[in-house]
């Protein structure tokens, strides 16, 4: 089991308790938001290790959260997006933006555990070096 912080990101309140409850059936802590904005304020006080990003939401999209939590200071926390858009030049868009995996809905929750486990393990890893 995990104690990994994963924030959830979506405007869609069904996907996001399916997440929640999935997510925390694994262990991990799961805050989740429903727009860009709350997403950054909620990113900044729950310090997760990682973000699962829909890209089409109120206020602000997924695309410019992405842009902004990229900047942020302590490195970079990986980020999953979720989306309805499969297009091509939308995949390319998140590569570029850097991000951890690009998860067309609908989705298979238990394939979206398995990618979550393997992120977090690979950060896991990479954290092997004492803290600052």
């Amino acid at each position: 089991m995990s104690n990994a912080r994963i924030l959830v990101v979506d405007d869609d309140q069904v996907i996001q308790q399916l997440l929640k409850v999935n997510l925390e059936l694994e262990g991990y802590a799961v805050e989740v938001a429903s727009d860009g904005e709350e997403a950054l304020v909620l990113f900044d006080r729950f310090q997760p290790d990682l973000v699962l990003l829909d890209i089409m939401m109120p206020k602000l999209d997924g695309w410019e959260v992405a842009r902004r939590l990229a900047g942020t200071t302590g490195g970079p926390v990986p980020i999953v997006l979720l989306s309805a858009r499969a297009q091509e030049s939308d995949v390319q868009k998140g590569n570029d933006l850097g991000v951890a995996a690009y998860v067309t809905k609908p989705f298979d929750p238990i394939q979206l555990l398995h990618l979550v486990a393997g992120i977090i393990a690979q950060q896991d890893r990479g954290a092997a070096t004492p803290g600052v």
